[in-house]
């Protein structure tokens, strides 16, 4: 059976979770993501994962109905940009994360948290630099998420919190995490959904 791109996104979600436990490497990161953007079939996304503990990997490449469309994906889009110098920012509740969103902390720190936020898009990519200040990033378990971000003198990671379930349903947003934190901190924090977002935008 041919693999559809949330099919895809839904391997990759459970290998970026493998490397923030430390099970796998971030060249092996790398290279069994190569292999997972390269599936055309669902049996090619199998090997991938097949050694990791705790991933069904039959219930892990099930596929995504071609027609699901997450409930959470529309509205008009919030601020493009969350800034803290030598202060604090904070977006938390129900807000809607646009397409393309800047965290910037420079001697402060900014907090977003996405639990109860919809999204504009069903791809949506944030940037988040810190420098001698600090940026936490609160995600719910049930959407897709990259952490790609750079550490000079600083720390970009991602952490799995108690309860995040491995493997978010079909069609759900996908969220990109890049940037970079000089002398400061980038953390993204996977933590189980406590409130369904709201309907409106």
């Amino acid at each position: 059976m041919r693999a559809s791109d949330a099919d895809r996104e839904r391997v990759a979600q459970i290998l970026h979770n493998a490397l923030s436990e430390g099970r796998i490497t971030v060249a092996e990161l790398e290279e069994r993501l190569d292999t997972v953007y390269a599936a055309k079939t669902l049996v090619e996304l199998e090997p991938p994962i097949a050694d990791l503990p705790g991933v069904s990997v039959g219930k892990a490449v099930a596929p995504a109905p071609s027609h699901a469309v997450d409930t959470r994906i529309g509205g008009i889009p919030g601020s493009q940009a969350s800034i803290a110098v030598m202060s604090g920012a904070n977006r938390k509740g129900n807000w809607v994360v646009p397409p393309n969103h800047t965290s910037f902390a420079f001697w402060g720190g900014v907090e977003l948290d996405l639990r109860g936020a919809r999204f504009a898009e069903r791809h949506s990519t944030i940037t988040a630099i810190a420098i001698m200040g600090g940026i936490d990033i609160v995600v719910p378990d049930d959407i897709v998420v990259d952490v790609n971000g750079i550490g000079l003198m600083g720390a970009f990671e991602s952490q799995d919190h108690k309860g995040a379930t491995a493997v978010p349903p079909p069609g759900a947003p996908t969220v990109k995490i890049t940037g970079f934190a000089f002398w400061g901190g980038v953390t993204v924090h996977r933590k189980p959904r406590k409130q369904a977002p709201s309907i409106e935008g």
